[in-house]
């Protein structure tokens, strides 16, 4: 794990993200204590999340008739969930 002060995380910003996408961490300092800690993202997908979502999808899909998309129904889809 790497230290590293804020002015000189500041100006060297791009280097430390490379440093980071190898896996490292680098904490950030002021004036010797840390203060921020820049560290790899990790990617969950969440299977079940995804498999809710198409059947979402699906089920719309069933409930559709054929055809296209009315320009109030348009208008209905752009305005839902709005106050």
């Amino acid at each position: 794990m790497r230290e590293i002060g804020a002015f000189e995380a500041k100006n060297t910003l791009g280097a430390l993200l490379d440093l980071v996408l190898q896996g490292e961490q680098v904490v950030m300092t002021r004036h010797g204590k840390p203060v921020a800690r820049l560290v790899p993202e990790v990617v969950t997908r969440d299977r079940r999340a995804a498999k809710a979502a198409v059947e979402r999808i699906r089920a719309r899909a069933r409930t559709r008739t054929s055809g296209p998309i009315s320009a109030e129904e348009w208008k209905g889809f752009r305005d839902e969930g709005r106050a």
